[in-house]
């Protein structure tokens, strides 16, 4: 594989723009005591430049979302009394993807048998690029990873955590972190784009692999990983492959968080620095 050290970049924005032009990005996940998650995701992707934001969630959390993502609009999907997504909420976002650009799906899902359902149905009817992350790796872990699909999106970058990894590829962590850069590889054989998280991010397209080299132990911190999904999303959004912006969001992302620990330190950092940060990280790309 060619290995890869340059950062992409995204285009200068042109003065006649709008909000439109830089694209619409279709957060899907959340559930009842995860719904923080598709909130920062949201918001991640409105800082890492998207033109709009719209928050898909179960209706029992809807408020919540968009109490906590005020700049966000938000979709209420069929959900389970359990306040989780119900099997129908596919349909419900197969068609409002029809007005997005990219769909993030995953932050705070949840991995139940109907969310599964969910996850399966919605990414083989899905015709548009997706970033998929969190539980929406889980569950499709339970029905034996992206094989199993009878097909998929055009556009997939997946960003699984090393035990997300493990699942998916029917192994351990440990295995995965012997050697990350094949563990990466087997993850992109199916065609995707693999972004494997931890010290030295790994992204591969199975052609090419970049090792990232911004970050710090300060980003092991929970939300940490849904600020990368929306801001992964926003970067397709605005026109960038799924390796190039898997590969400028592995690099902004650990620039945000060296910037939070220049400030905070590394203990005390939280997912909301990393994404107060994003602006200045993205303003020296």
């Amino acid at each position: 594989m060619d290995r890869i050290t340059t950062i992409p970049h995204l285009p200068p924005r042109p003065a006649a723009a709008n909000k439109g032009t830089f694209g619409t990005v279709l957060v899907v996940g959340g559930s009842r005591g995860l719904a923080g998650a598709a909130a920062l995701a949201g918001r991640a992707a409105l800082a890492g430049g998207a033109g709009l934001v719209r928050i898909a969630v179960p209706n029992r959390i809807l408020d919540t979302v968009a109490a906590l993502a005020p700049d966000c609009t938000t979709l209420p999907l069929s959900d389970t009394p359990a306040g989780r997504m119900h099997p129908r909420a596919a349909v419900e976002v197969l068609r409002a993807a029809s007005e997005a650009t990219v769909l993030a799906l995953g932050p705070g899902l949840g991995c139940d048998s109907d969310t599964v359902f969910f996850v399966r149905s919605l990414l083989e009817n899905l015709d548009m690029p997706a970033v998929v992350d969190a539980d929406a790796l889980n569950c499709l872990a339970k029905i034996g990873g992206l094989a199993a699909l009878v097909r998929r999106p055009p556009t997939l970058v997946i960003t699984p955590h090393p035990g997300e990894a493990a699942r998916l590829l029917r192994t351990t962590t440990g295995e995965i972190q012997a050697d990350r850069e094949r563990a990466a590889a087997q993850l992109a054989a199916g065609g995707v784009v693999a972004l494997l998280k931890g010290q030295g991010t790994i992204v591969t397209d199975g052609r090419r692999i970049y090792v990232n080299q911004t970050g710090n132990p300060g980003l092991a911190t929970g939300g940490a990983g849904d600020v990368l999904t929306g801001l992964i999303a926003a970067l397709v959004g605005q026109g960038l492959s799924g390796f190039d912006a898997a590969v400028l969001g592995a690099h902004v992302h650990g620039a945000a968080g060296d910037i939070a620990a220049r400030e905070l330190g590394q203990v005390s950092m939280t997912a909301e620095d990393i994404l107060r940060c994003l602006p200045g990280a993205i303003a020296v790309e």
